[in-house]
């Protein structure tokens, strides 16, 4: 490789890295066959691609583009998002706004409100179990009547 080849390159491309990395990707494209922009002269793949980034042969953007693209492990694919169905009912949303095309579901509203009710009265039965309880004898209604052991000798 001719020093004059890299400093000519290094004005097109001014970091040493992304030169390597252009030119190794120019000269993977001539292995596989990629016409080339100048005459080789018995030069091996990675000084012609040099000498073709020199002359401004081959489109600096379109080589780091596909250099990124050949080292990219999860290529992302635009696909349409699909739509998540909600409930047609969620928290009488739809009733409130007035939502048509919803008959169907206003028939099983009755079996959900009578769920509910049954629920409610489940817990309104233990809240008022607790207060039925009976306490064993000599045992204090509430930790708060116990005295500490250290205070009351």
């Amino acid at each position: 490789m001719a020093r004059v080849t890299v400093e000519d390159c290094v004005l097109k491309v001014p970091n040493r890295f992304d030169l390597v990395l252009v030119a190794a990707q120019r000269a993977r494209e001539i292995t596989a066959g990629a016409p080339l922009t100048l005459d080789r002269d018995d030069d091996k793949n990675p000084v012609v691609a040099l000498r073709e980034i020199a002359d401004d042969t081959v489109p600096l953007d379109r080589l780091q583009d596909q250099l990124i693209r050949g080292m990219q492990k999860h290529v992302e694919i635009d696909e349409p998002e699909e739509t998540i169905e909600l409930e047609s009912n969620l928290f009488g949303v739809t009733e409130a706004l007035g939502v048509a095309g919803l008959a169907a579901d206003a028939e099983e509203e009755p079996v959900e409100d009578d769920e509910l009710a049954e629920d409610m009265l489940s817990v309104e039965d233990e809240e008022e179990g607790e207060d039925d309880l009976e306490l064993p004898e000599g045992e204090p209604e509430s930790f708060e009547d116990e005295a500490p052991e250290d205070e009351a000798s």
